[in-house]
């Protein structure tokens, strides 16, 4: 279906793709402006990122967009079956609406009023690009508010670390416990990996997340910085982990964790989090046997 008052750039979507034979490749983020081309309000550039996470910024939105999204590992021109973008607008991002364009058809994915929410939203890339439409150029006179920026990430629905993405629409049980072999991966190609315990869980008004603060005694490792050391009150590492509402925790002090996750759009998210004790048993069976997928210097104390 071709959503009311979008027609007109239905020929000029098909015009740009037989015009636009060249892109750049292996480009993470695209920052533009409107003001460019502003006295051809009706054209449509292409814009292609070739990288698994990176952003948008577009400034004084006219005309459109298409944002062509795949990873740089990519070897043909086609979407990987099973391969998800995701969006999150910032909250101030204004002067445009967000469509799915494939073959002509335009489907609205997020409105101008719903980036300002903030909220991620994922797409299979099989569903088509990112079409992005100019709105509010009538009349208004501060164009210094018309600025269009989201970051985006690739993912697919069904590999590792796909459970982490609680916006996929995929069926994934986010709240399953992790196999055995699950969690010897994750300890090895998560973004963090760490022995320690749940000191409180909060639950911010509004939210469809949970706020785990947690403490650990061995950080194995972490990438942007998402445990800080407070080892001066002899706490060890400290920090933050969101996890779905559904996913419902009872921490006790007492208990010890193997915390592991994923860094999404800044935020990290908890992945496989077994009892340590049960960990231990499981790595310390690997490495008799020789079935560990990375070793841990330390991990069996």
């Amino acid at each position: 279906m071709l959503w009311p008052g979008l027609a007109h750039w239905v020929a000029a979507v098909f015009l740009c793709r037989v015009a636009s034979a060249q892109y750049t490749s292996d480009q993470c983020s695209w920052r533009g402006s409107g003001l460019t081309h502003e006295s051809h309000s009706r054209d449509v550039e292409q814009v292609y990122l070739r990288c698994s996470q990176g952003s948008l910024e577009w400034l004084y939105p006219t005309g459109a967009l298409i944002v062509n999204l795949r990873p740089n590992t990519e070897p043909t021109s086609g979407a990987s079956p099973g391969l998800h973008a995701c969006i999150k607008p910032q909250t101030d991002s204004r002067g445009s609406h967000l469509y799915l364009e494939r073959a002509g058809q335009l489907r609205l994915m997020m409105s101008e009023t719903e980036q300002a929410r903030g909220r991620v939203q994922c797409f299979s890339l099989t569903e088509g690009a990112l079409f992005i439409e100019a709105v509010g150029q009538q009349g208004q006179q501060d164009i210094s508010r018309r600025i269009t920026v989201f970051q985006y990430e690739l993912v697919a629905s069904h590999g590792p670390g796909a459970h982490l993405y609680p916006h996929l629409n995929t069926g994934t049980a986010s709240c399953t416990p992790c196999t055995d072999d699950q969690i010897l991966m994750a300890v090895c190609t998560s973004d963090f990996a760490g022995r320690g315990s749940i000191r409180g869980v909060d639950t911010p008004s509004s939210s469809d997340h949970s706020s785990v603060a947690v403490t650990l005694s061995r950080l194995f490792h972490q990438k942007s910085g998402v445990f800080s050391w407070d080892g001066a009150r002899g706490k060890g590492w400290s920090g933050r982990l969101n996890t779905p509402l559904r996913c419902r925790l009872q921490p006790r002090e007492e208990e010890e964790f193997l915390f592991t996750g994923a860094v999404r759009f800044g935020e990290a998210w908890l992945g496989c989090s077994p009892h340590y004790r049960h960990f231990l048993k499981l790595y310390r069976t690997a490495l008799e046997t020789g079935s560990n997928p990375c070793h841990m210097d330390m991990v069996t104390d």
